[in-house]
């Protein structure tokens, strides 16, 4: 521990200046950022140019780098960043959720080739440790579900909407200007962001390594008067849900789509940046773990921590994953789900089963019923098309 840490640092945004201004504060780390590594030769910085380097191989080359940080938003280019650090011998600690969902049983395998270790904590659920939680407090314990709210761009919007009654676009410009969205929204509006998030997080509660394609997502980027006004007049709120699931026969389920939030629900009034997971366990029973999830400082503690178990040459352990017993990843299940849409065959084509509830009007219809996961995915280009809104009540079942 009286060794200095140095560490090479891949990006300079809001991310990175946030990790730089917290290890700058820290009295408590022995640490050096040697070099920053950025992509934009223009753009002013806070920090003189000898801070800086714009040849990658310079921080992954250099010996004496003893970690590489890496908080870039290019899932291609970081993948190669991070590849790269690990097979010459360089911790990695990385926030890249889109790199690490596609990629983490490969990253796990090269981990383990070159004794290495990536740490990863502040891909998922900003300042809430998540990922080591369920890796080391529920490493034997029966889980049931881990669900909640994974992303702040989408939470902020809709409970501005919902709780300061603002229009859809003027929600978003204020998440915008305040840092909680990118410029460029649509992963964050579209559940893609979520999603990712949720692959890795099925990973770490049950060992399951399922791409982001094989995943229902629907995101709220459709989201109209029509759904809002439904959902205040059964009294609801509408969030963005991310969950997976135990089914009855051991399996795990997964979908991240809109869900309805009655008062009574924990999730009710998480409002804003702030993300909130849901555990449920066989013998702790559920669990509930709240924390901003947008922003350089929230995600910036997390990257923090992942900083200081490396000092202590901490790794993942994945012991669900390394279980001789593996856990199938199953679809066959059957949502109750509210559809907004205008041409009637959306209804054939998702070929709902009970219909419960029904609407026909002259500039939108809707109806609340039943309908297998295996459809839905299916027919996913559809779901995703832009005069369709699907929103999950919160009820399923495990078909026979």
């Amino acid at each position: 521990m009286s060794k200095t840490l140095r560490i090479g640092l891949f990006g300079y945004g809001i991310v990175g200046h946030g990790i730089y201004e917290i290890l700058a504060q820290n009295s408590g780390f022995n640490v050096e950022v040697v070099k920053i590594c950025v992509k934009d030769r223009t753009k002013e910085r806070d920090l003189p140019m000898e801070n800086f380097t714009f040849d990658r191989n310079e921080l992954i080359n250099d010996p004496t780098i003893d970690l590489i940080v890496e908080v870039i938003n290019d899932a291609a280019a970081a993948y190669e960043i991070v590849t790269a650090s690990l097979k010459n011998g360089k911790n990695v600690v990385t926030a890249n959720k889109k790199m690490l969902a596609e990629h983490l049983a490969e990253l796990i395998e090269i981990q383990k080739q070159f004794n290495v270790s990536l740490l990863y904590e502040g891909s998922s659920c900003g300042s809430i440790p998540i990922i080591r939680t369920l890796e080391e407090y529920y490493d034997n314990e029966l889980l049931y579900s881990v669900s909640g709210i994974f992303n702040s761009s989408s939470n902020y919007v809709l409970s501005r909407i919902f709780k300061d009654n603002l229009d859809f676009d003027i929600a978003l410009k204020h998440a915008q200007d305040l840092g909680f969205a990118e410029s460029d929204t649509s992963l964050d509006l579209s559940g893609m962001d979520a999603l990712y998030k949720l692959c890795i997080i099925a990973a770490h509660a049950y060992g399951v390594f399922i791409k982001p394609d094989k995943v229902l997502n629907h995101g709220i980027q459709n989201l109209t008067e029509h759904d809002i006004n439904y959902a205040k007049e059964k009294g609801f709120r509408i969030k963005t849900i991310s969950a997976v699931m135990k089914t009855g026969d051991g399996s795990v389920t997964m979908f991240s789509m809109p869900q309805f939030i009655p008062k009574g629900h924990k999730l009710y009034f998480i409002e804003n940046e702030l993300n909130a997971v849901i555990v449920e366990a066989s013998f702790s029973d559920q669990q509930f773990y709240m924390g901003k999830g947008a922003g350089g400082h929230p995600i910036g503690s997390a990257i923090l921590s992942d900083i200081s178990a490396n000092m202590y040459e901490y790794k993942y352990a994945y012991k669900k994953y390394l279980n001789a017993k593996k856990t199938n990843y199953s679809t066959n299940i059957e949502l109750e789900v509210y559809l907004r849409y205008f041409d009637e065959k959306n209804v054939q084509l998702f070929q709902f089963d009970k219909i419960s509830e029904r609407y026909y009007g002259q500039d939108f219809n809707y109806v609340v019923g039943t309908v297998k996961l295996d459809n839905l995915l299916k027919n996913k280009t559809r779901l995703n098309s832009a005069d369709i809104l699907m929103v999950w009540t919160g009820k399923w079942k495990v078909l026979g």
